[in-house]
């Protein structure tokens, strides 16, 4: 069977800015989903990680050979990234030598929310500018809970060789519609006081990312990618009240008046002495700065400035 360029394991949101996007620029690929279901016009394959099948290698082996595969699906804990990579790697060896990570990408999807905790974090690494201090993280920065499950398996992926996309709030215009959580994000003045900062990134710029990073030659893939962790935004730091405050008319069938919401931004912003939105880096405290990975692979994102 002939080798592909992308093999996504998980045809999920993500999949339908990626599949458009392969197929517009002539990537070969495949891509499965649990049900082997159609995905933006395309045919998907069965198959499903469930590390406790036994018939889990048999199941891989059946998949089509690529030289990247994308995991959009979370692991969690000790093993499963191991079992993933050795078993693929086994079942699918090259021609020429014995099965390594240098012939075969991993990219993982996962999460900034490794970087997020209640207070701010200082950039251990900052970038070669000299900034990266004060509300500052950037992809150096430690990660705040390097024992959680998802974190301990995305550890082992890089440990291996493999490459970890953490992406942050996803948003779309149609279905992610970030307006629309106002009254999840916000449900009490309490609630909207606390808020801060958000980082987002479109779905069409993820796809643009992860296409970007398999493309990778061996040489840039051993420097940039073989066992790295990146840190994608749009390269805006939203303030949670300016992004309130500019919703107000969001719920507009309730007689033109504001969100509550809004209100409650106005009247904190009384309180606090905060003379105009949106806040400060300093008052944001946690500021995502993600620049090193669109210059390292060359790209600006195309959806800029959530909506």
């Amino acid at each position: 069977m002939e080798e592909l360029d992308i093999l996504i394991l998980g045809a999920g949101w993500t999949a339908t800015f990626l599949i458009p996007l392969l197929a517009l620029r002539k990537v070969s690929f495949a891509a499965t989903t649990t049900d082997g279901r159609t995905v933006e016009g395309h045919p998907t394959i069965a198959f499903k990680f469930d590390p406790s099948d036994s018939n889990l290698r048999s199941h891989i082996a059946a998949l089509p050979r690529a030289r990247t595969i994308v995991i959009t699906f979370p692991l969690t804990g000790q093993g499963p990234s191991r079992l993933l990579v050795e078993t693929y790697e086994t079942t699918h060896p090259t021609r020429s030598s014995s099965p390594s990570l240098a012939t075969i990408q991993f990219i993982q999807l996962g999460s900034t929310g490794v970087w997020q905790s209640n207070g701010p974090l200082l950039s251990s690494t900052p970038p070669s500018s000299g900034e990266g201090q004060g509300p500052w993280v950037t992809r150096h920065s430690p990660l705040v809970n390097p024992t959680a499950p998802r974190t301990i398996a995305e550890s082992e992926l890089v440990s291996l060789g493999g490459c970890v996309l953490h992406l942050a709030g996803l948003w779309d215009g149609t279905k992610r519609v970030p307006s629309n959580w106002i009254d999840r994000i916000g449900p009490s003045k309490e609630a909207v006081r606390s808020k801060k900062s958000l980082h987002m990134i479109h779905g069409l710029d993820v796809a643009r990312a992860i296409l970007a990073v398999s493309q990778s030659d061996k040489a840039k893939w051993d420097e940039k990618c073989r066992g790295q962790r990146w840190m994608l935004t749009d390269g805006f730091v939203y303030d949670w009240w300016s992004l309130l405050l500019g919703w107000a008319d969001v719920k507009k069938e309730e007689g033109g008046e504001p969100t509550k919401q809004a209100e409650w931004v106005y009247e904190l912003m009384l309180e606090e002495g905060v003379r105009g939105l949106p806040r400060s880096m300093e008052q944001l405290k946690r500021c995502y700065d993600t620049r090193e990975f669109w210059s390292t692979f060359g790209l600006v994102p195309l959806k800029g400035r959530m909506v």
